[in-house]
């Protein structure tokens, strides 16, 4: 597996200053600012890029392991709140909306609670309390 990277410069204080962050594979380049990170400002953060990493690794991470089950996925849907407190990332609260035809409630929840504790990320992040929020798309 190749090794994925990412890159941060910050330029002056906490408060005052600014950086830029960007993906190794140049698909991603973008600001982030003390406003952006602890207030409502303009750019990204830390956390926002934490929840991308984490929705995107439990999308595949469910898909596979529907497909694993027997079961023929058609489409995942997650999203990632992120919630900082004190300086600390304390919850993860996944919500995923997943269409898959001829899966039951029960099965289907199994599944998606077996993805939430071995994906990748979640792995990573095992010192955070990560919550999940799966339904089933009619």
């Amino acid at each position: 597996m190749p090794k994925r990277k990412a890159k941060s410069t910050w330029n002056g204080d906490l408060k005052n200053g600014k950086g830029k962050m960007s993906f190794g594979s140049g698909a991603y380049e973008g600001a982030y600012s003390f406003k952006s990170r602890f207030e409502e400002g303009t750019g990204t953060n830390p956390e926002e890029l934490i929840g991308a990493a984490h929705s995107g690794c439990f999308s595949m991470a469910l898909s596979a392991d529907i497909a694993d089950a027997g079961y023929s996925p058609e489409s995942v849907t997650t999203s990632a709140e992120v919630s900082l407190e004190g300086g600390s990332i304390t919850t993860i609260l996944l919500k995923t909306e997943a269409s898959v035809p001829d899966i039951d409630e029960d099965t289907f929840q199994e599944i998606a609670e077996g993805s939430k504790e071995n994906c990748p990320v979640s792995k990573a992040l095992a010192g955070v309390d990560i919550k999940l929020d799966a339904s089933l798309q009619s």
